[in-house]
């Protein structure tokens, strides 16, 4: 009897939804709460299949009854496809072509970059995409709050950017696989985002619904950015042409009721607009020259342009300390919006911008005129599942996390207390055991924490290969290629490339205790053991004996360090970050002191 009921609720579910002239046509598969009466039976058989469709997503992974493969963000997720082309024209069309690999023994594979060209599609989202489509239930499973939530405390995340976001991805693969139903929920969800969210928000909502064709969820976030004072400048670099040319179109039928005297100055603003599109041109070009040139050929500035603005928003990082360096805008200027360039930053979350514009006197405590800092705005932007993704020993930190630490690090850090200047200028055995030291700490550096060291090195303008030969040389000696005399170079010519070279190294160290406190608190503890080091590069060197004493050691090296590692990030979780606490002195004294005992 169990076996005929489950056959009968096969058939209800097949015959409930079938392929009808390219479409999806559905047959009372969302069954209202309370049946007609003589239907409770075919309800019940439903639900019941239901449940045993979704089994086999929970279980999967301990009875993988799966026949083909769809990879997502590089992950592969195991779909049955005769369930998905009986719920999706689509992937009724896609499996009738059949697939190269189909005569393998591997299950055919495919990828959701190649199924959905526009847009994006995250494993979480396309999880409960699958949900809906094999339970047929008419209801999503609740949103993930890893990736539908932000890491700010204080945000409802009714319309936060990772709520937004994941509405966006479930309405490329709603639409892209053609479920309507499906896109008529998700979009009375985005259409109450529009309504609620941060007008810089509704950019990707705009977006989707041009890609998906839905007609009513863009006319509504066209008129809502048609009405907001996002530039012409943001539309145009972040908009489909069609989309950006009808909301400037709506602008200019709602300015024609103007003053006559106010059309007048319009051939003025016009002569200032040429001007500064040519200088954003320029930067686009990576053409700080021309920038520069164009600069002195008219009267605008860079702040009358907001050229800093652009170029912290669109240009490579390199492009925006070259403006930076020009010394010609001002570094806490606000846009029409009230944003200051580094309200721009937090939005881009680039650290090495960031960090630029803080070294130059930027100020994290300014706020929109919403009341957030920029530390707000990027932990708005940010998912719990990128804020606290684990990073191992040695490998690329989280960016979103540098940010949002860095930031609120800048926030609660009263003085900087990290200046490890000398009195004296260090010379003779002195100059080259503080080498050797600092060489030390930032090749360790470089080696267990290679994304802030990077940071902390562009800071300090000494990232080139020459000022960061790899040394690592234990307490017990000095570098060799700190000993090597070139007999062409003059003593005096030689202890002055010593001493930049110095310089450079103690700014890298500076910055790093500035902005990247935990990490200087690890290398602190890993260089004050009292043992010689050995150097990490010469391992294979020596007799098979010497060989193996040396990478004992260093392993037992490693394994104290990844201790320390690991409690600082903990003390890191529970209590959040604390600004440097120590003081010029004591630095000082506690680097001479571990430089003594290394010469």
């Amino acid at each position: 009897m169990d076996n005929m009921n489950e056959l009968s609720s096969s058939l209800s579910f097949a015959s409930s939804s079938y392929i009808s002239n390219g479409s999806i046509t559905s047959h009372n598969v969302f069954a209202s709460a309370s049946p007609e009466p003589g239907q409770s039976l075919e309800n019940l058989s439903l639900s019941k299949l239901s449940s045993s469709l979704e089994k086999l997503l929970v279980d999967g992974e301990f009875a993988d009854y799966t026949d083909a493969e769809i990879v997502v963000e590089g992950v592969p997720v195991g779909v049955h496809r005769c369930i998905l082309a009986s719920r999706s024209q689509f992937f009724h069309e896609l499996f009738k072509k059949g697939h190269p690999d189909s005569m393998k023994e591997e299950k055919p594979r495919y990828l959701m970059s190649e199924l959905v060209p526009y847009g994006k599609v995250g494993v979480e989202a396309f999880d409960v995409f699958l949900n809906y489509l094999y339970t047929g239930t008419g209801k999503l499973k609740a949103s993930p709050e890893e990736i539908s939530t932000c890491v700010d405390e204080n945000c409802a995340h009714d319309a936060c950017p990772p709520a937004i976001n994941y509405a966006v991805e479930l309405m490329y693969a709603s639409a892209t696989f053609q479920m309507k139903e499906l896109v008529l929920l998700v979009q009375r969800r985005l259409l109450n985002f529009v309504e609620k969210a941060y007008v810089e928000d509704v950019i990707p909502i705009l977006v989707a619904a041009h890609h998906c064709q839905l007609t009513q969820l863009l006319s509504h976030g066209i008129q809502r950015v048609a009405k907001s004072s996002l530039d012409d400048v943001v539309l145009e670099k972040e908009l489909p042409l069609d989309v950006s040319n009808e909301i400037k179109s709506l602008r200019q039928k709602s300015q024609q009721d103007q003053e006559d005297d106010e059309s007048a100055m319009m051939g003025v603003v016009q002569v200032q607009d040429k001007r500064v599109g040519r200088i954003l041109k320029a930067l686009d070009s990576d053409d700080v020259e021309l920038v520069e040139l164009l600069l002195k050929e008219s009267e605008i500035t860079l702040d009358d342009a907001y050229a800093l603005h652009y170029a912290v928003a669109y240009c490579d990082p390199k492009v925006v300390k070259e403006v930076l360096g020009m010394n010609l805008a001002d570094i806490n200027l606000r846009n029409a919006r009230g944003l200051t360039v580094l309200h721009v930053a937090a939005r881009r979350k680039e650290p090495s911008v960031i960090v630029a514009l803080l070294d130059r006197g930027a100020s994290p405590k300014e706020i929109t005129i919403d009341g957030q800092t920029a530390v707000t705005i990027c932990r708005r932007l940010t998912r719990p599942k990128d804020y606290h993704q684990n990073t191992k020993q040695g490998q690329e930190s989280n960016k979103d996390r540098i940010c949002i630490d860095v930031l609120d690090r800048e926030m609660r850090r009263n003085s900087i207390s990290a200046n490890m200047s000398t009195a004296t200028e260090p010379v003779g055995d002195d100059l080259l055991a503080r080498l050797v030291y600092f060489e030390n700490r930032v090749a360790f550096a470089r080696l267990l924490f290679p994304a802030e060291a990077r940071l902390a090195m562009e800071m300090a303008d000494a990232h080139s290969t020459f000022m960061y030969s790899p040394s690592l040389s234990g307490s017990g000696g000095s570098s060799g290629t700190l000993r090597e005399v070139d007999l062409n170079e003059r003593p005096a010519e030689r202890t002055k490339r010593l001493r930049a070279r110095l310089q450079a190294l103690m700014r890298t160290v500076e910055k790093g205790r500035r902005y990247f406190p935990h990490c200087s608190e690890v290398l602190d503890n890993f260089l004050d053991y009292e043992i010689d080091m050995p150097d990490v590069y010469v391992l294979e060197k020596g007799t098979p004996e010497e060989q193996a004493k040396k990478k004992m050691r260093f392993m037992e090296l490693k394994e104290d360090l990844q201790k320390a590692f690991s409690k600082d990030m903990a003390k890191n979780n529970q209590s959040g970050l604390s600004s440097s606490s120590s003081s010029s002195s004591s630095q000082k004294a506690a680097t001479n002191n571990k430089v003594r005992k290394r010469a």
